[in-house]
């Protein structure tokens, strides 16, 4: 089968690869329908990958095309969601809805020995503590909102509880990438009155609005605390969702608060601490957040999206085959494209 592979930075191939097959009795066998880039794939795609071959990819949906002996909720032609990491759905963190630190678990697309969605075909391990079914078929309209449960609604939505985002409150979302953009969405539905985009892309500016954000801060370093302070009564916001990861952003981000909020970290982050530990002690704010365990959250956003009350799949501005994937990586990288759908 074919798959994407990373050799190198900025060197994203389709390989041909062994085909996806069952190892354990706990594994299901999925055929790819849709698979996307993430923005996290572009620090490998600028850096270098974990290892030389790695297999991309962690967020899909898929059909179940074979069943291991001792998988229980699934069967073959089964639409399914693929959750960016495995679990197993029984150890004790799962049971806590924290399936990211599953003790038997780990993540899509990290190295060679477990495959990477973006690909023809997948072996899931852990299949029935991992994916969820989906109560539509593999063309339905909904796919690209669909998709986004696999990583960057629910990764989002973890940053607003992170945060502790609450009716009527402030909020400021740092970034305005796929993360950020559904960040807008998850603390819109909870009932955040004001929500701060802080981002310079003007389509993404755009999108945020329509997806709910009331102002906007388009500067950076201090000036961009001045706005946001100015925005908020001098006071600053309830609750600051960090979704970039970078130095400067968690630097924005215990800059901006107000007394007793709460920030909620889940850009990947490029930095070794976390700045102004003072400040948010002397003030209670509470820092929170980490890989979402997007697993818990399907069953709470899956009507949202069903019923048409959020659409996070608009931030998919592109859309590729198997092949178009390299271009789909230099596309994002430049900023030409938001969010890359893949149909292979």
């Amino acid at each position: 089968m074919r798959a994407t592979v990373m050799y190198k930075a900025h060197d994203v191939q389709i390989a041909d690869v062994p085909d996806a097959a069952l190892h354990n009795p706990t594994d299901a066998v999925i055929r790819v329908a849709r698979a996307c880039i993430c923005g996290s794939d572009l620090w490998p795609y600028n850096d270098g990958p974990n290892v030389s071959g790695q297999q991309m990819g962690h967020e899909a949906i898929g059909v179940v095309e074979e069943v291991g002996s001792d998988v229980r909720t699934l069967e073959p032609g089964q639409v399914v969601v693929m959750p960016f990491a495995y679990s197993d759905g029984t150890c004790m963190f799962c049971g806590d809805g924290l399936q990211t630190s599953c003790v038997h678990g780990g993540f899509f697309g990290q190295g060679t020995e477990i495959g990477g969605a973006q690909a023809e075909a997948l072996c899931i391990p852990y299949a029935d503590g991992t994916l969820y079914p989906l109560p539509v078929g593999e063309d339905d309209a909904l796919m690209p909102s669909l998709l986004t449960l696999a990583d960057v609604m629910g990764t989002g939505h973890h940053a607003a509880l992170a945060a502790r985002v609450s009716p009527g409150n402030s909020v400021a979302v740092i970034g305005d990438g796929a993360v950020g953009l559904c960040g807008v969405v998850a603390a819109k539905r909870l009932g955040a009155e004001q929500i701060i985009i802080m981002g310079h892309h003007e389509d993404r500016i755009k999108l945020a609005k329509e997806f709910g954000a009331t102002d906007v801060v388009s500067v950076r370093g201090e000036e961009a605390h001045e706005r946001v302070r100015a925005l908020t009564g001098g006071f600053g916001v309830h609750a600051v969702l960090e979704c970039v990861g970078s130095g400067q952003a968690i630097g924005t981000a215990t800059a901006i608060f107000r007394p007793g909020g709460g920030i909620g970290r889940v850009g990947l982050p490029h930095y070794d601490t976390i700045p102004d530990a003072q400040a948010t002690f002397d003030q209670n704010v509470s820092v929170a957040g980490g890989p979402a365990p997007v697993r818990a959250y399907i069953a709470e956003l899956l009507p949202d999206i069903m019923e048409g009350r959020i659409e996070p799949g608009r931030v998919f501005d592109k859309t590729v085959d198997l092949d178009g994937v390299p271009d789909g990586y230099r596309a994002m990288n430049d900023r030409e494209a938001l969010k890359v759908m893949v149909r292979p």
